[in-house]
């Protein structure tokens, strides 16, 4: 009797150290890594003062590029919103999917593709969008409050954004168009400029912020997938009055002028806004990029916002933030405005990643924003696709000096002109054929691409060589999942 009852004290201490050590483990248990994932609209990366801009006041974004791995060298694969969109988030260029013009979504990318915060959403996380991810018309669908081409597939849950953008309240002058200057503001994709009265919250990127951090806070004992899109720098110049204070126009520097500028690259190479189609003065030209600076500042606060929130929430050391643009913006380079061509200020954006335990670090090698989808995949541990044409660049973010791509590559014009842009040219071709011509440039010698080279006869070869690559690159971006080639 005496043994039976000793037996059963040690079975129970036994059982009990067990379960102890057993519950120990568990609660060591490595978590999954959120993903905070923030993207500007129309945000070149001239205008970011962590590269190369000392004009625009970004202190933000600066730090997280002192506290992240800064690239750069990031392309977009096509320099418009939709087209832009729709290839990162399901990690195949557009001529591969056929997205082309001012759409995004399921439509072309297929039922059968996952997207990349669907996959994160199919293992376990919570996945939410607030504002614009993937196309939404701006300013329409942040008046409307809509969705526009998004994907429902891809989130647990979306949140809108809704602002008045150019009806907003405040002073407003319209610098596009307006020669005379009579018309105040105009609405659509156009140049309008509104220093707003009221504070931040009266705008759809205050409301995005205030939304994203309310979303950690709630979701903070989850892994999550966070899209927070901020409208901002797109036109129109929209922001509150205290945000313009900075940037007077008068002492605007704008960028180089020189004559006849245009008579060595095709037609098709003059981009669809001009100062000179557009009918701006010089003076209205300083208030264009004095505004796009004001809108920049605005957003990079708002970026603050949730970043602040993100380390309020004790989060930051198990979640990977990634910061980009959908592509560039000219702000009066070859007197060309806007978005849609395949010069460096439209192609080139910022792309920031830190992730916990990695060093910071400034990343010179080419990188496409299709790459973040299987990168940020695998330092998640989730497996993609074989399929899908990004490539992970995790590597780069403990060996900044590596090579993933030569070079980068992106097209416009329903993907019909094309980039091939590596560490000494940029080389673009207009049709397949070159039917409406070639440009080249050294990248080393002329970067800020005055002089076209391509009909020069000492850089035929190059020209060719060139020309071989972009076939080679076509066949390849062509090919679809099952093999064949559209």
């Amino acid at each position: 009797m005496r043994n039976l009852i000793l037996l059963v004290i040690i079975t129970f201490f036994s059982t009990s150290c067990s379960q102890k050590v057993t519950d120990t483990g568990a609660s060591k248990k490595i978590k999954k890594p959120n993903v905070l994932f923030i993207i500007s609209d129309d945000l070149t990366a001239t205008a970011i003062s962590a590269y190369e801009n000392k004009a625009c006041s970004t202190p933000n974004i600066d730090k997280l590029a002192s506290e992240g791995v800064q690239f750069t060298k990031s392309y977009t694969q096509y320099p418009v919103c939709g087209p832009s969109r729709a290839s990162f988030m399901s990690g195949y260029y557009p001529n591969a999917t056929k997205t082309y013009g001012y759409v995004s979504g399921r439509k072309n990318i297929g039922p059968e593709r996952k997207t990349w915060s669907q996959l994160f959403k199919d293992n376990g996380y919570y996945t939410a969008r607030v504002s614009k991810i993937y196309h939404m018309g701006v300013p329409k669908d942040i008046e409307r409050g809509s969705n526009g081409a998004d994907d429902e597939a891809s989130w647990t849950e979306r949140f809108n954004s809704k602002g008045d953008e150019w009806r907003t309240k405040g002073e407003a002058e319209l610098v596009q168009r307006n020669p005379d200057g009579k018309i105040e503001r105009r609405g659509g994709n156009v140049m309008t400029i509104v220093k707003a009265d009221g504070d931040d919250l009266v705008h759809s990127d205050g409301k995005t912020a205030r939304k994203a951090s309310e979303l950690i806070r709630k979701h903070k004992d989850e892994p999550f997938f966070l899209a927070v899109g901020m409208v901002r720098p797109h036109v129109p110049f929209v922001a509150p009055k205290s945000y313009f204070g900075p940037y007077p126009y008068d002492v605007v520097e704008l960028p180089k002028k020189v004559e006849d500028d245009w008579d060595d690259i095709p037609k098709r190479g003059i981009n669809y806004v001009t100062s000179k189609n557009a009918k701006m003065s010089i003076e209205q030209q300083k208030k264009a990029v004095a505004a796009y600076y004001a809108s920049v500042s605005f957003m990079d606060a708002q970026v603050g916002k949730v970043l602040k929130t993100l380390k309020e929430e004790g989060l930051e050391d198990n979640t990977i933030v990634v910061f980009t643009s959908d592509h560039g913006f000219h702000l009066g380079e070859h007197d060309f405005w806007m978005k849609v061509s395949l010069h460096e200020e439209s192609v080139r954006v910022p792309m920031i990643i830190k992730v916990p335990g990695k060093k910071p670090a400034v990343c010179n090698s080419f990188v496409e924003l299709l790459d973040l989808y299987p990168t940020i995949a695998e330092l998640a541990g989730l497996k993609t696709s074989e399929h899908i044409q990004g490539k992970s660049i995790a590597n780069l973010l403990d060996n900044p000096n590596e090579k993933v791509r030569d070079m980068a590559f992106s097209v416009t014009h329903g993907g019909k002109s094309f980039l091939l842009r590596d560490d000494k040219w940029a080389f673009i071709q207009y049709m397949e054929d070159a039917s409406k011509g070639i440009e080249l440039f050294d990248m080393e010698k002329d970067p800020k691409q005055y002089t076209n080279l391509a009909e020069k006869p000492e850089y035929v070869e190059v020209v060719k060589s060139f020309q071989e690559k972009l076939k080679t690159k076509l066949k390849e971006v062509r090919t679809n999942d099952l093999g064949k080639t559209y």
